[in-house]
């Protein structure tokens, strides 16, 4: 998977903006406000292709005993939010699903309010 797969694919979802809050490398993809997913783009173009994202805790223990390229979320909660390196053990397909895994939890967090309006759009 290249970087403009991964941002097709994030930004083709409902409700989704992409922003750098924190840097002018650090592309972080957002539903209705709230992150779901991290990309450090000066890491993409060293040959590191991670991405931070949020899973189910119980989940997330099961894939890291499971894929090498799958750990503890770099600078971030480490219960909740795991790093994937592309292109190693976890292929495109489990990629895509751990996206959208994340894109539901987030959607899941979301205020009534929030996901009422993220289902009129």
């Amino acid at each position: 998977m290249n970087i403009e797969e991964l941002r097709n694919y994030c930004i083709s979802k409902k409700g989704v903006t992409e922003h750098f809050p924190f840097d002018e490398v650090t592309l972080v993809f957002k539903v209705m406000g709230k992150m779901f997913a991290l990309v450090g783009l000066d890491r993409w173009e060293q040959g590191e292709t991670k991405i931070n994202l949020k899973c189910d805790p119980e989940r997330a223990l099961e894939l890291r005993a499971e894929y090498e390229s799958i750990n503890p979320g770099f600078h971030m909660s480490k219960k909740h939010w795991n790093t994937i390196t592309l292109n190693h053990d976890v292929s495109d397909t489990l990629a895509f699903e751990l996206i959208d895994h994340s894109y539901e939890l987030v959607v899941q967090g979301l205020t009534k309010k929030l996901q009422e309006e993220l289902k009129s759009m």
